[in-house]
């Protein structure tokens, strides 16, 4: 007899095999106990969590000849025949692979026949989201008004794909992602069963690498048992087959970043890739243990969320006491960032070893939430008495003085400033337009300086007939000739940063004059 795959050959058969799905089963159970079957179901959710499992039993409950509080016996011809996948009375359909009208009217025109044996015909369509359009509409009147003796049961992992027309003629029901603790459970039990020795730690990281399916544990389990054959299947085993990395690297990497220390993430990297393991792996274990800190750092009871060790609770806690929770969040950023650069690069590690440097040198980054650590390193450097070199133009920009400007300002300057408004008002459209948006600082041989902001306005005055129109206005108010000078800046905000407001100046001193 040839091999049967752990998933398949442990696959539930009566409702109490399920797990973690426990809400559903409830209620399914009820609905037979009480005769109040519905005539279509919709089972949602991610995968290997159950839907065609269960929808298998609930095809073979309705259709058992001696059910027991609502669970098919197994023992009766229809159960077997189930089983067997030889009845005609449970039908699964494939929808990525038939999801044209002609396939959904062939499904039609069976409904109108009756069962020759059993009380129901169960249709499971599988993927339904992967119907066409004219698929769903062909199949519409059928699931809101099918004959008595016809249930409907679609599955699908994306149900957001579905028409609302489709998803209000179902009972909806949502299958969690299986607790990494009943996963665990059931390997331990069914490992028992196969006489087969497994490590618990190993049994724990094959759980939580499942995401919350059950069949892709069976999987991942069934593999390595397969390259470990006759042997006791230890945690360094599953991490060799998996190609993943033990939690004390991680701890090793954070440390390193704490330390700013490139080259010793680097080394670990090559460590990491020189031993096989897989790198998209390594990013999404370590961006877990990244969370990990997260909540070591902000929770009162970690032990609560985290599934760990003791030992290994107190050790994210020690690391997290030396992090401030910006910068753990930086550093998940960055990796979940990196997560979806590596599906499509053919240079995986390159792309690490910049986003380990990235969490060593927050100033290679002008993201808002890199600018807190690169003040706390400047405040460290400086703390420890070292002078600080800042190279980043950004910086530099940031924490530029502000330039002074001598008090003795020109009196035919001031003249002007203090009657600017009036230039305004003499000035013609678009001119007058403009005006009102500049402000006026003072430029270099007494000068005046009129400062706009990058676009329209700046755009307006490159043309050399508009700023020789505002001198000739400038004029026939002061009497005196006065050059004017035309900057730009990016934004409005920026002339505070880079130029000194002659109006404030002009404003202080009249008040002293009075």
């Amino acid at each position: 007899m040839s091999y049967m795959a752990l998933y398949r050959k442990f696959r539930p058969v009566t409702f109490k095999d399920v797990k973690g799905q426990d809400h559903i089963v409830t209620t399914l159970k009820n609905q037979i106990i009480a005769n109040r079957v519905g005539h279509a179901y919709l089972f949602c959710g991610t995968r290997g969590t159950g839907k065609t499992t269960l929808a298998k039993i609930l095809g073979k409950a309705v259709n058992c000849e001696n059910p027991i509080a609502g669970e098919p016996c197994g023992l009766c011809k229809s159960c077997k025949s189930i089983s067997a996948g030889t009845s005609m009375n449970v039908i699964e359909i494939d929808a990525a692979s038939n999801n044209g009208v002609d396939n959904i009217r062939e499904i039609i025109e069976e409904v109108s026949y009756s069962p020759a044996e059993g009380k129901y015909k169960v249709y499971i369509i599988d993927e339904v989201h992967m119907l066409s359009i004219g698929a769903f509409n062909a199949l519409l009147k059928t699931l809101e008004e099918p004959p008595a003796y016809v249930i409907f049961i679609l599955a699908t992992t994306e149900s957001n794909k579905l028409p609302v027309t489709i998803l209000s003629r179902c009972q909806r029901y949502d299958f969690k992602r299986i607790t990494i603790s009943t996963i665990s459970k059931r390997l331990t039990e069914l490992m028992n069963e196969e006489n087969v020795e497994v490590e618990e730690r190993a049994i724990e990281y094959i759980s939580k690498v499942a995401d919350g399916s059950m069949r892709d544990a069976l999987s991942l389990l069934d593999q390595c048992i397969a390259f470990h054959y006759g042997k006791k299947l230890t945690y360094e085993m599953v991490l060799d087959v998996l190609g993943a990395v033990d939690t004390t690297v991680f701890s090793r990497v954070v440390n390193a970043v704490i330390n700013k220390d490139v080259v010793t993430c680097i080394r670990i990297l090559e460590d990491v890739v020189m031993q096989g393991r897989e790198l998209t792996q390594f990013v999404s274990d370590f961006t877990w243990y990244l969370r990990n800190l997260l909540i070591a750092k902000t929770c009162d009871t970690p032990e609560y969320v985290i599934d760990m060790t003791s030992e290994n609770i107190m050790q994210l806690i020690k690391e997290a006491e030396q992090l401030e929770i910006d910068s753990i969040m930086r550093y998940i950023r960055i990796f979940a960032e990196l997560s979806g650069q590596l599906k499509y690069s053919n240079a995986k590690r390159v792309l690490l070893e910049i986003a380990l440097i990235k969490l060593c040198k927050p100033e290679m980054e002008t993201v808002e939430d890199s600018l807190l650590d690169r003040i706390r390193n400047l405040e460290e450097e400086m703390k420890n008495g070292v002078k600080v070199a800042v190279t980043d133009a950004k910086v530099i920009e940031e924490i530029k003085e502000k330039p002074k400007l001598d008090r003795a300002v020109p009196e035919d300057i001031k003249k002007l400033v203090a009657n600017w408004e009036q230039v305004i008002n003499r000035a013609t459209q678009p001119l007058k337009n403009h005006l009102t948006k500049a402000q006026l600082s003072l430029g270099n041989d007494n000068s005046l300086l009129v400062v706009v902001e990058d676009g329209v306005t700046s755009d307006f005055f490159k043309n050399k007939m508009h700023v020789e129109q505002l001198e000739f206005l400038i004029s026939e108010i002061t009497g005196k000739e006065i050059p004017v000078i035309i900057e730009k800046v990016e934004r409005k905000e920026d002339f505070e940063f880079s130029f000194v407001n002659l109006q404030q100046v002009i404003s202080i001193d009249i008040e002293i004059e009075d």
